[in-house]
């Protein structure tokens, strides 16, 4: 089994591109396992690692049907909603409190 090839940051040759630079390409690995590496390194701990795509290989972004996006307004409404008074907060609730600001701190200190 061969390793994969390394290369230092910047400096990874043309053909090459993350998840994130394919995506804004418009593509997407598609399939396809991770071709090389970069490596970035660091001070006093290990080198970052971001895994590259050969662009050749990859595919076109998958177009948003319309039931993927009713799943993703569903999602984000329940994100939105408030499981103890059932309101919709206008805020993604944060996962800290669980429940909207108001239901979490129904009696706010005077001062």
């Amino acid at each position: 089994m061969a390793a994969l090839p390394v290369y230092r940051w910047r400096l990874a040759p043309d053909g090459y591109a993350t998840r994130r630079q394919l995506r804004a390409a418009g593509l997407r690995p598609g399939g396809q396992g991770v071709a090389a590496t970069l490596e970035r390194p660091r001070r006093r701990r290990g080198p970052l690692v971001a895994h590259l795509y050969r662009v050749d290989l990859a595919k076109p972004v998958r177009p948003m049907t319309p039931g993927r996006w009713a799943a993703l307004a569903a999602a984000n409404t329940a994100r939105r909603t408030c499981p103890q008074c059932r309101r919709d907060a206008g805020y993604v609730i944060p996962p800290t409190l669980g429940t909207c600001v108001a239901c979490a701190f129904p009696n706010p200190p005077t001062a």
